[in-house]
């Protein structure tokens, strides 16, 4: 273990990432299913975003905003599985103290944007299905780039703040971490001096920007959920709910997922659920969310064609 005496009074200069398995014979496999993971995930996500892009039928409030969250799912992916690929082909699982820390910034504040996109997206449903006459004054091109504007800056304030925090802590003694990335509940343990005000302020910021965002989509919902059962008609009743059904299953596993992973600190038994968890909030999230958003969507399906068909027509 690598420390020195600096003036910041951090010691340790280096963590070790255990990974996910310790048998050599199954590193291999691993790094084969991370890197199907990975481009499947990046060129899942892409294909939306082309998609989006080139087809006039999708240049709307709620596709702009998926279009948004796909950009963020490249993001949240390419933050911790390269890097995890990378130890995997040269054996060394040594991460620098700065490197762990840029991780773990960049992870927060991508997670944090995708609270509040995902927050926006039902705010949007509830405008288009309660509000419909004023809905595209509400949901004007301004107002849908000050709510990203906005869900940027607030992850950015969240994600500093940890960053900061965690960066007064002293490490002095053990830097192994039982997880392929860097993130906080792994990093409290190892730290000498105490971590009960950045416990608490985990607790207090998940809260709010957690919280926060999950009783404005549950309230949005409600709404949503009232005005839908009022048509009379069972085709218009299927069709407002199923522009709702895709984002109610992201934001399922999106919170399901964190609320696993931040408000269970202190169990150290729980270090090995802590990865299976992670590969669901870092990986397998990610790779979901254009299958759900394009499986039962025609609108995406036909443009999805088109993206990949237009190639064909140009060759």
């Amino acid at each position: 273990m690598e420390a020195e005496s600096g003036a910041n009074g951090t010691a340790v200069t280096e963590f070790i990432l255990l990974g996910l398995v310790e048998t050599p014979g199954l590193l291999p496999l691993v790094f084969v299913l991370f890197l199907f993971a990975y481009l499947l995930t990046v060129g899942g996500n892409l294909s939306i975003l082309a998609a989006i892009l080139v087809e006039p039928k999708l240049h709307t409030p709620m596709y702009f905003f998926l279009g948004n969250l796909s950009v963020l799912d490249v993001g949240c992916i390419t933050v911790t599985v390269p890097s995890m690929l990378g130890r995997l082909l040269s054996h060394k699982r040594a991460v620098p103290y700065g490197a762990c820390l840029t991780q773990l910034f960049f992870f927060h504040q991508l997670a944090g944007v995708d609270c509040f996109l995902l927050t926006a997206m039902a705010y949007d449903r509830f405008l288009a299905i309660c509000r419909p006459l004023t809905y595209s004054t509400r949901m004007s091109q301004m107002v849908q780039k000050i709510l990203v504007a906005v869900s940027w800056a607030c992850a950015f304030t969240n994600a500093l703040t940890h960053t900061v925090a965690i960066s007064t802590l002293h490490f002095c003694g053990p830097n192994v971490i039982n997880h392929f990335y860097c993130d906080l509940p792994q990093l409290f343990p190892l730290s000498c001096s105490s971590t009960q005000l950045n416990e608490l302020l985990l607790f207090g910021l998940g809260v709010l920007m957690a919280g926060a965002p999950v009783i404005l989509i549950v309230a949005s919902y409600i709404h949503v959920a009232a005005a839908v059962l009022r048509i009379r008609s069972a085709e218009g009743r299927k069709k407002a709910f199923s522009t709702c059904g895709s984002h109610l299953t992201v934001v399922g596993i999106f919170y399901g997922t964190g609320i696993f992973s931040y408000m269970r600190l202190g169990s150290v038994e729980a270090s090995d659920k802590d990865k299976g968890i992670g590969i669901l909030n870092t990986v397998i999230s990610p790779m979901l969310n254009p299958l759900i958003y394009s499986l039962r969507n025609p609108d995406v399906q036909g443009a999805l064609r088109k993206v990949l068909m237009g190639k064909r027509a140009l060759a």
